[in-house]
C-alpha cells in the first residue's frame, strides 16, 4: 500500500520513517511513503499557506487553495483522504486494519489554528487520536502510518499482532522474560512449565483479569468466546 502525507513540516517525519520496524518494512517494501510540502502549492511570492480568520480571533487558518492543489496533486480514483481533526471519529486497531486495506492513504495534516472549514468536503473522513490538541496534526499522522504499516505483509513475523492488545477487543496478557527470579520477583510458575495448554489457559485469563481491571469500558461490550467463559467460570471456582 501506499501513504500519502500532506504536510508543512515534512522534515519531522525523517527519522521515524527509517527506525525500528517502519524503517524495515518500507525498504523491503512492505509499504511506500509520500511525504508532499503544502507550502509548494501556494501561488503567491511569499508562499503564504494562511491566513486570518473571518469574524476574528486568534491564531491563523489553513488556506483553500494550496491545501486542495496539493491534495489534488496526489489524489486518484482509489485513493482513501483523512484529515487530522479533534472533531474526528476516534481512530483505534480497527480502524487500523481498515485502512491497512486500502491502496492509498492520504493523510491530512493541519497547522495554526486549523483549517479552512470548506476543506472538510473534500476529504472522506474526519480522524482523531484522542481528546486533545496537539500543535499540529503530525504526530497524529505519525501514529496512524505506524499503526497502519506495521499491519502490512512482511512488516513484522507472521502471526505476531494476532495476540497484542485491542486486536481481539482486551489488552495482552502480561510477558515475562530472563532472569526468572528478579531480586525476589518471580516469573509465574505456569509460564516455566512447558504445559502450553495451561499456559494458554493462563494467558487468557490473565488478558480477561487485567482488561477488566485497566479497560473496564473494554470489557463490559467484550463478546466472551465459549472458552473464555469456561476459563472463567473455572477461575471463579477455584477462588472459592
Amino acid at each position: 500500500m501506499k501513504i500519502t502525507i500532506l504536510t508543512l513540516f515534512p522534515e519531522m517525519f525523517e527519522d521515524m520513517l527509517k527506525t525500528s520496524v517502519i524503517g524495515r518494512a518500507l525498504a523491503k517494501g512492505c509499504a511506500e511513503v509520500e511525504l508532499v510540502q503544502i507550502r509548494d502549492f501556494t501561488k503567491d511570492k511569499h508562499r503564504h499557506v494562511d491566513d486570518t480568520p473571518f469574524g476574528g480571533g486568534k491564531g491563523m487558518v489553513m488556506k483553500c487553495q494550496p491545501v486542495l492543489d496539493a491534495l489534488s496533486s496526489v489524489r486518484t480514483e482509489g485513493s482513501h483522504v483523512i484529515m487530522m481533526s479533534p472533531a474526528g471519529v476516534k481512530f483505534d486497531q480497527q480502524k487500523a486494519h481498515e485502512y491497512a486495506g486500502k491502496d492509498h492513504l492520504i493523510i491530512l495534516c493541519g497547522h495554526y489554528e486549523g483549517m479552512d472549514y470548506r476543506i472538510n468536503s473534500h476529504v472522506d473522513e474526519l480522524v482523531s487520536i484522542g481528546d486533545y490538541v496537539l500543535t499540529g496534526g503530525e504526530l497524529a499522522a505519525m501514529v496512524i502510518s505506524d499503526a497502519v504499516i506495521r499491519l502490512q505483509k512482511g512488516s513484522l513475523a507472521e502471526g505476531s499482532t494476532e495476540e497484542e492488545s485491542h486486536e481481539n477487543g482486551l489488552l495482552e496478557y502480561p510477558q515475562y522474560t530472563q532472569p526468572a527470579d528478579y531480586e525476589g520477583d518471580l516469573v509465574p510458575a505456569v509460564l516455566l512449565s512447558g504445559n502450553h495448554a495451561k499456559i494458554r489457559e493462563w494467558r487468557i485469563l490473565q488478558s480477561l483479569k487485567l482488561t477488566e481491571k485497566m479497560r473496564p469500558d473494554l470489557y463490559a461490550k467484550h463478546e466472551f468466546t465459549e472458552e473464555e467463559l469456561k476459563i472463567l467460570k473455572k477461575a471463579a471456582k477455584e477462588a472459592e
